[in-house]
């Protein structure tokens, strides 16, 4: 009996391990493996905008002021994220903030046209869809940002300028101001030096503000000439979607119904989850002449990294024009927001999911 079950015993040693090698060499079937999803953590920055003066003479409290400000901002956009929000609520709920803050040439405390008219563009894109809106010279919108997204959802267009704008901003129920609430006399101030620097005149204040004051003027921090004050965001929210958002009151002493980049979608702003979302400052009309927004979103395609593809643009490409200056901030699918600039400095922050927020002024 012993004699017979030995040689059955080995017979049956060996079928199991030429089973186990067989599928050792032939993994099992992956006909319908089920799809991994990629993992996406959100991530937002923001801009105050660059400049050169800012940075030469800026003293603690400026700094101060301007660090404070942008941490408020962040945390802001960060907010909505957190609460898984998308990224296009985030850039909005930034910017608001920005556009609210005097400190920056949007929304309150833009920036004067030579009229001594606040003339203020936006723009908004969703790099899910590629759905954009913009608006430009819009006067009266306390948000500019809000309603260049409501240009973006509700109406067939991408852009709206001037009165039309504003009629429709009325329409749309979003809060309008007078030119008073936009005013600040620190802006008012770099303006008039600005305009007679160039020779010009400078126009009566706008009504309803207070009157110019009597003695010399002397502001709660430096006036300085914020050339760059564009204000703007990217994010990534945790669905992987990506959003820009950029809101400025313009160039001080520009001639009435000039446009800048900021409004127009390629130059000054730019999204897709299929590359990059960028916001960018600096002097628009060579922003626009290499649609430069749209540019780095395009070498990213290409197979640059987005800082790679952010310092070819500002520092190859953008001061081969003479008079080329800004920066740029640049959110990816994948990775850390980042930013680049030619100029002595560019108000900046970013916050990562699982990481502190950064706030950098100089």
């Amino acid at each position: 009996m012993v004699s017979m079950t030995r040689p059955l015993r080995t017979l049956l040693v060996s079928a199991l391990l030429f089973t186990t090698l067989c599928e050792a060499s032939f993994p099992a079937s992956t006909e319908n493996p089920p799809e991994a999803k990629p993992s996406h953590g959100w991530a937002i920055s923001i801009h105050g905008g660059a400049g050169e003066s800012e940075w030469e003479h800026m003293d603690a409290a400026t700094e101060t002021a301007y660090h404070e400000s942008l941490a408020k901002a962040l945390a802001a956009g960060s907010a909505v994220l957190k609460q898984h929000g998308s990224a296009l609520d985030a850039v909005e709920a930034a910017v608001k903030v920005l556009e609210d803050d005097p400190l920056f040439n949007a929304g309150r405390g833009s920036a004067f046209a030579a009229d001594g008219k606040n003339e203020m563009d936006a723009a908004i894109m969703n790099g899910a869809t590629l759905a954009a809106g913009s608006v430009a010279d819009v006067e009266f919108t306390r948000h500019p940002i809000s309603l260049a997204r409501a240009v973006m959802e509700h109406t067939p267009y991408v852009m709206m300028v001037g009165p039309g704008a504003d009629e429709f901003s009325r329409a749309q129920g979003l809060e309008q101001q007078p030119p008073s609430f936009f005013f600040t006399e620190m802006r008012w101030q770099e303006f008039a030096a600005i305009m007679r620097a160039s020779g010009r005149p400078v126009p009566p204040r706008p009504a309803g503000v207070p009157a110019a004051p009597v003695a010399a003027y002397t502001p709660a921090l430096p006036i300085f000439a914020h050339r760059f004050g564009t204000v703007g965001a990217v994010a990534r929210d945790g669905e992987g979607h990506l959003a820009a958002a950029t809101s400025t009151g313009g160039m001080q002493g520009k001639l009435p119904g000039r446009v800048g980049d900021s409004p127009l979608i390629g130059a000054g702003t730019y999204a897709s989850d299929h590359s990059c979302a960028v916001s960018g400052t600096g002097v628009g009309e060579y922003f626009i002449r290499l649609t430069l927004a749209r540019q780095v979103c395009t070498l990213v395609e290409q197979g640059q990294t987005p800082q790679q593809a952010a310092d070819h643009m500002i520092h190859s490409e953008l001061p081969a024009l003479k008079g080329g200056e800004g920066g740029v901030i640049v959110m990816a699918p994948t990775g850390d927001p980042v930013w680049s600039s030619n100029t002595l400095g560019m108000f900046r922050a970013r916050e990562v999911e699982g990481s502190a927020p950064e706030v950098h002024v100089k």
